[in-house]
């Protein structure tokens, strides 16, 4: 009997810690490993477009004999574009919401609206660079169009990534085959969509609003 309580005093403690050791694998304080590494990526995301931004930064006033931002901008068409793409994210946050109180149609809608607002920001996007390449200002025309093209098309991939994103997520609620939370997943969606929104600020901040 004896040995019997020994072997039971020590089982616990073993037991216990298989259990926190685990916990440490599945998450670390307050974020699941699936969030850890969208936070990861978005990070290096980040210098990406900081490296991009800095280039197109140095280059902006080089456009030699091609046009230049002057001659090119359509303020007012950005504008509206940009305004499209920030209530995007208010959308996001929406579909967010409804997946957190499993209200699954609602989060398709929400997340099916968003991918429309961004589509229209994509459009927008091709609409005006094929509008300044007929107007001459083509990938290698000068330096400054090289950078311009590189870094806002960059940003517009990152959009049509983010737009199929969304409708695999809309497939995956409506057929209830999302793997794991299906609340986390839609926020790890909505925190890339939110970087990309808020990377969008910065560069019409720079690109368009800023004179060179």
């Amino acid at each position: 009997m004896a040995d019997v309580a020994v072997h039971t005093d020590h089982a616990a403690p073993d037991g216990h810690a298989a259990v926190g050791h685990a916990a440490m694998h599945t998450t670390i304080p307050g974020l699941s490993n699936n969030k850890l590494g969208m936070w990861l990526f978005l990070g290096s995301d980040c210098l990406l477009f900081g490296g991009l931004i800095s280039v197109y930064m140095l280059y902006r006033g080089r456009n030699g004999t091609g046009p230049g931002p002057d001659a090119l901008w359509d303020i007012p068409l950005t504008s509206v574009s940009s305004f499209v793409l920030l209530m995007s994210s208010l959308t996001m946050v929406l579909a967010v919401s409804a997946a957190h109180r499993d209200e699954d149609a609602k989060a398709q809608t929400w997340l099916s609206v968003t991918a429309l607002l961004g589509s229209t920001f994509v459009g927008a996007q091709v609409y005006e660079f094929t509008s300044f390449y007929h107007e001459g200002l083509g990938y290698t025309t000068s330096l400054f169009s090289s950078s311009f093209y590189s870094l806002t098309g960059f940003h517009g991939v990152h959009v049509t990534v983010g737009v199929i994103m969304l409708l695999t997520l809309v497939a995956m609620v409506s057929k209830n085959k999302i793997p794991g939370q299906k609340a986390e997943a839609i926020e790890m969606v909505g925190l890339y969509w939110h970087f990309v929104d808020v990377v969008w600020i910065v560069i019409f901040t720079l690109v368009y609003l800023i004179p060179t």
